[in-house]
């Protein structure tokens, strides 16, 4: 208790805002795919054409972001909080239109593309130079922390109470409204931003192309790898809330680690092993059914879901490298909002191509899809050999790897 009493108020409420995203998002990440599959019957091109109108708010999330700097960064993700819960309500509650769904989802993402960045920038603004990768991976924590307990509260729903996916999305959205209330009453960060920037500067070159490679590779993962499972294994929601509350016992762990682990080594080793762990993941998505029987090869598939799913959290490397290379601090909330720009030109485009891909490769499509994936975590390791951080930042890096 002594500790709580200690820690700032903004940030106990940021992380209780936090939290609460974290129920929201097993509701996202435990259902959604199944409620695509079994509850509107799409087709791998269907799912896959989902995309555009799904990532489009990433692609004018700069613009969105800049038109309300004047509320600060805390207020705007509470709006995009609000978003977040009227696109997950609608879900639940619209007829089967694909229309119908297009909207919802496109609100919905309107609000999870704001709340990106700006979750990542606020963050790291209660953290020194040397302790971006450590706050950030607490943060994330608290966020996993309700995943875990979320998901094996919808998996207990799903098993035994069997209910709706309309039921679930309730949840999720009262969550969401229920997120955006702490945020209400922090105070204004020092630092918030003032008026819209936009800020493309030739020195972060290389962060832009990381989040080019960043959006290609999550959208492999976000479109197909759970779709494998569902249309391909024939896994039942009860099997995807499970593995998604693996994956939160794992984040408890696994996300303070790796933030600790970008302030010992640094970004450039931390992103070039994630690189080197996706290109295995693609592989075993693409040969498992080949090289083992089907019990097997599930197990093998369900791994490399949790893997992937784990290994998202190395997304933190990248914010902390936008931080360190910022010219002035004022660059760091609009870039990083760049950035998510920029990899949504890759995620508008590239499930439409994997859907073609699938859908006209026969049975065995999937794999096509993967192997691309592997050959996109080469390139990816490939550009993180060019990371370069100097000054004072490399220094907090040393420091921090001396103390330990």
């Amino acid at each position: 208790m002594e500790y709580l009493r200690n820690m700032d108020r903004n940030y106990l409420l940021f992380l209780l805002s936090t939290a609460l995203v974290g129920v929201a998002q097993s509701v996202d990440g435990s259902t959604l795919t199944n409620y695509l599959r079994d509850g509107l019957g799409m087709m791998i091109l269907e799912r896959s054409a989902l995309e555009f109108p799904r990532e489009l708010p990433g692609l004018f999330m700069v613009g969105i972001i800049g038109m309300l700097a004047f509320l600060g960064d805390t207020r705007t993700m509470m709006l995009g909080n609000l978003f977040s819960a009227a696109g997950m309500f609608a879900l639940g509650m619209i007829p089967p239109d694909y229309a119908l769904v297009v909207v919802s989802i496109f609100v919905y993402n309107v609000g999870t593309h704001i709340y990106m960045p700006l979750s990542n920038s606020i963050g790291m603004s209660f953290a020194s130079a040397s302790d971006l990768g450590r706050s950030l991976g607490r943060m994330n924590a608290v966020n996993t922390l309700t995943l875990v307990l979320s998901s094996a509260v919808l998996w207990v729903l799903f098993t035994f109470w069997h209910i709706s996916y309309a039921t679930a999305f309730t949840i999720g959205a009262v969550a969401f409204v229920l997120a955006a209330v702490p945020l209400f009453f922090m105070k204004p960060l020092e630092g918030t931003r003032k008026t819209p920037r936009f800020v493309f500067r030739k020195e972060y070159k290389l962060y832009y192309w990381l989040s080019v490679l960043f959006g290609a590779r999550k959208q492999i993962f976000i479109t197909f790898g759970p779709w494998v499972l569902v249309d391909i294994f024939r896994q039942p929601v009860a099997t995807m809330t499970m593995l998604f509350f693996i994956v939160s016992i794992a984040g408890i762990f696994v996300k303070p680690w790796i933030g600790s682990v970008i302030d010992r080594y640094g970004e450039k080793r931390v992103l070039s092993g994630e690189a080197i762990c996706f290109f295995l993941v693609c592989l075993g998505y693409a040969f498992a059914a080949d090289l083992l029987p089907y019990s097997w090869a599930l197990l093998l598939i369900c791994f490399c879901y949790v893997v992937d799913q784990a290994l998202n959290a190395v997304s933190m490397a990248r914010a902390t490298y936008m931080r360190k290379i910022a010219l002035v601090p004022e660059d760091i909330s609009p870039s990083l909002s760049l950035g998510t720009s920029i990899d949504h030109l890759v995620t508008m485009v590239l499930p439409i191509l994997g859907g073609f891909v699938w859908y006209n490769s026969g049975p065995d499509g999937y794999k096509y899809v993967f192997l691309g994936g592997a050959a996109i975590a080469l390139l990816n390791f490939i550009s993180t050999r060019f990371i370069r951080i100097g000054g004072a930042e490399a220094e907090a890096v040393a420091a921090g790897s001396q103390k330990r």
